[in-house]
């Protein structure tokens, strides 16, 4: 991004805020509270961050909101309610994304839905492509669960991007590979599961006997899985056949 000198605005990310409107579902707020219609419906950059769950004083109260960075021609702040279907749909498409695909631009559209609900689709900018996603189960799906992986996911990666940037993409992935290891282990002894009883899960859910044979979206996955049962005790380890 272009440093422009002299005097100008002060550098600052700039709040885009999601909200169905008669013509427009996103918009900024001017010095004096007034929205800022945007009639655009897409917005390119490099996601940077994100936060999920945040707790937010608004005018209607406290509210939890999500919100995504994301560096275009300056950097932006979108903001939704952790509960729409717009935070619901980026969650599901960012979910979806490899790490590639993270590491590089994406584009963010907005779509109305009936009355007040507004969805979120995600392309690559590079092939005009749409990210799928699937809905099926959305209503008995743990939010909070998937907020916090997609926040791991893409907060490692632009940690790493910064403190490593003179690092290989390869040993970037190794060693984001070697500390889902670490956190694994440290979960399963506290869950007091065995390695054998480790292994029987992971050829249940993905067909593969070892943590080494798993891509790195599976490695994220299976760690997550491991986290929630942590937090719940609520599934028991697996039988041996």
């Amino acid at each position: 991004m272009e440093i422009k000198l002299g005097f100008g605005q002060i550098p600052k990310s700039q709040y885009i805020f999601v909200n169905r409107e008669s013509d427009y579902c996103w918009y900024m707020l001017s010095e004096d509270k007034r929205q800022i219609p945007i009639y655009d419906k897409a917005l390119t950059g490099v996601i940077t961050g994100i936060e999920v769950n945040k707790k937010v004083e608004t005018s209607f109260g406290e509210a939890e909101k999500t919100d995504l960075s994301i560096l275009a021609d300056k950097p932006y702040i979108i903001r939704s309610g952790s509960d729409s279907y717009f935070s619901k749909s980026l969650l599901l498409s960012l979910d979806s994304l490899t790490f590639e695909q993270l590491r590089k631009p994406i584009t963010i559209t907005v779509s109305p839905g009936e009355r007040t609900i507004v969805f979120c689709t995600i392309y690559d900018p590079e092939n005009y492509r749409a990210i799928d996603i699937n809905w099926d189960g959305h209503k008995e799906l743990n939010w909070h669960s998937l907020g916090e992986k997609v926040s791991l996911k893409i907060n490692h990666i632009h940690n790493s991007s910064q403190k490593h940037t003179e690092i290989s993409e390869h040993s970037t992935i190794a060693q984001l590979r070697e500390m889902m290891m670490v956190k694994i282990d440290t979960y399963l002894t506290e869950l007091g599961w065995t390695k054998e009883e480790g292994k029987q899960y992971l050829q249940q859910k993905y067909g593969k006997r070892s943590r080494h044979h798993l891509t790195e979206t599976e490695l994220l996955d299976f760690m997550m899985v491991i986290f929630e049962t942590l937090r719940s005790q609520a599934i028991a380890p697996p039988k041996a056949s």
